[in-house]
């Protein structure tokens, strides 16, 4: 008999509801309802838009009632790290939170640093360096003396928020927590001497709970309305990337180190999984972060900028009303014409370059970084393209090594799941650029594992060995093997990126 359990997947860019439908041997994944997303300009401050957020959620719980009703054994969600709501007294609600690219943070670190110093930072929470990491957003609102600070009871980052709506019940799911730096992931638990350091007060952040667990039923008025009426609320790995990871098909043993993985969206989550935090002089020296993954695993792995390069080219061409041969707005298999069709190793950017961070002209931009970096400026749309699929190949060429270094042995394969695996001049530009077989799949990874975790939870799958199984037996991998004939181009390209990075 089969079950089925939902999975509510909430990108930066768009949101999906999907069901997994589980056999006992194979699940198979159904798209009932996708939304836009995006953060929203008020004020100078970007913000989400929790109510709009919510009523897109709603909108895709009627139609998954709809059509399946009791059938839905519970319902998990996943969204991305870092940001976070408060409540108050009585459950009120403190504000639409704030968007990780909101400029609020621009500056912060440096001026942590000199309260607290980096090495003890990170010797305490063990977490790559970025700006919009909680801990500073959480530092500017002391900064600014936000009065939510003096309120609040409670910290939700956006998964619990969502899952807090659901249910009723509040939670802080472990691998969202340990993305905020104010994490201890050797201890399993809130650094609270660091967070003192800063003057942020420490009660608002109760202890966590893990992936897995089950928070209770839908609100009763909800899974009226709905149809859900069997619907319990249950914890997957509620950052996006511990679930993405969870569904890599890899037959190696728990935790083993001779694979990679980068679980490809608007952000490049690219890593090794290992069984303990590894918080030592060469995970700081690469910033690369300890993050939590399910059933006691540790993701070891940096933040790389994605597929948002590509997005906003596509937002920005779109908003200037650029049209493909039959007059359509310019789109994604446009765009891959245009990089397929334009001259290879012209010019090369730093995916992670701080201009590239934050919604603008990435068309321009990438115009103006290649000047200042006397390289030659692109003279097309599919140039531009060109240098951004080749850019982030070579970046995870670079960090590939890095993660060889850290896990202290040669990585023979590098596994990619995610909505960036349809890019298939990217798939064959990062493995002949890595030299290294490159594994697709499952594209729609993070829903997959969110849907297993939900299984785990019901005692319907054994672990996390048995979950990859599933997935094996579930989904057709695509694998990209590098091309012999291409590696001296590929190396001294990689020399020449190498230089202009620095």
């Amino acid at each position: 008999m089969k079950k089925s359990y939902l999975a509510i997947d909430m990108g930066a860019s768009s949101g999906r509801l999907v069901v997994g439908h589980f056999d006992g041997k194979k699940i198979e994944l159904e798209e009932a309802y996708r939304y836009e997303n995006g953060p929203v300009e008020m004020n100078g401050s970007l913000f989400w838009d929790l109510p709009g957020l919510w009523k897109s959620v709603q909108t895709g719980l009627y139609a998954v009632g709809a059509k399946y009703g009791a059938q839905i054994e519970s319902v998990g969600v996943d969204t991305w790290g870092v940001d976070f709501a408060f409540l108050g007294r009585g459950g009120v609600l403190l504000g639409n939170p704030y968007c990780y690219r909101d400029p609020r943070t621009d500056g912060a670190m440096e001026r942590a640093f000199e309260i607290v110093p980096r090495n003890e930072i990170f010797a305490q929470t063990g977490l790559q360096f970025m700006e919009f990491n909680s801990l500073y957003q959480l530092m500017v609102m002391k900064e600014q003396n936000s009065p939510i600070l003096d309120v609040a009871e409670r910290l939700l980052q956006i998964p619990d928020l969502f899952h807090w709506l659901l249910s009723g019940v509040e939670s802080n799911e472990f691998t969202n927590a340990t993305t905020t730096q104010c994490f201890n992931p050797t201890t399993r638990s809130w650094a609270f001497s660091l967070l003192k350091k800063f003057g942020i007060p420490t009660t608002f952040f109760p202890p966590t709970t893990e992936p897995g667990t089950t928070l209770g039923w839908l609100r009763t008025k909800l899974a009226q309305e709905t149809g859900l009426t069997s619907a319990k609320v249950v914890l997957p790995g509620t950052h996006d990337t511990a679930s993405a990871v969870f569904a890599v098909p890899s037959a190696s043993p728990l935790g083993s180190t001779d694979w990679a993985y980068v679980s490809l969206g608007t952000w490049a989550l690219m890593g090794i999984e290992s069984s303990k935090p590894v918080v030592n002089d060469v995970v700081a020296k690469f910033n690369f972060t300890n993050e939590g993954g399910v059933c006691g695993t540790t993701r070891i792995l940096k933040n790389i900028c994605g597929m948002w390069l590509l997005q906003e080219c596509r937002r920005v061409w779109r908003q200037l009303g650029k049209t493909n041969a039959a007059g359509q707005p310019i789109d994604w298999e446009d765009m891959n014409v245009l990089t397929a069709n334009a001259k290879p190793f012209v010019t090369f950017i730093d995916p992670d370059a701080p201009e590239f961070a934050k919604p603008a002209n990435m068309p321009q931009l990438i115009c103006d970084y290649a000047k200042r970096t006397g390289q030659p400026i692109p003279e097309s749309d599919g140039a531009i393209l060109r240098a951004i699929v080749e850019s982030l190949a070579l970046k995870f060429r670079r960090v590939l090594a890095m993660c060889a270094e850290i896990g202290g042995r040669e990585i023979k394969t590098l596994h990619v799941v995610g909505g960036g695996t349809k890019n298939k001049l990217l798939m064959q530009a990062t493995a002949d650029a890595c030299g290294v077989p490159v594994v697709c799949g499952p594209v729609e990874g993070t829903g997959v594992g969110n849907a297993l975790m939900q299984a785990i939870g019901a005692g319907d799958v054994a672990g996390v060995e048995e979950a990859r199984e599933i997935v094996r037996n579930s989904f057709e991998v695509v694998t990209y093997e590098p091309k012999s004939n291409s590696a001296a181009y590929w190396d001294e390209a990689y020399g020449r990126f190498v230089e202009i990075i620095k």
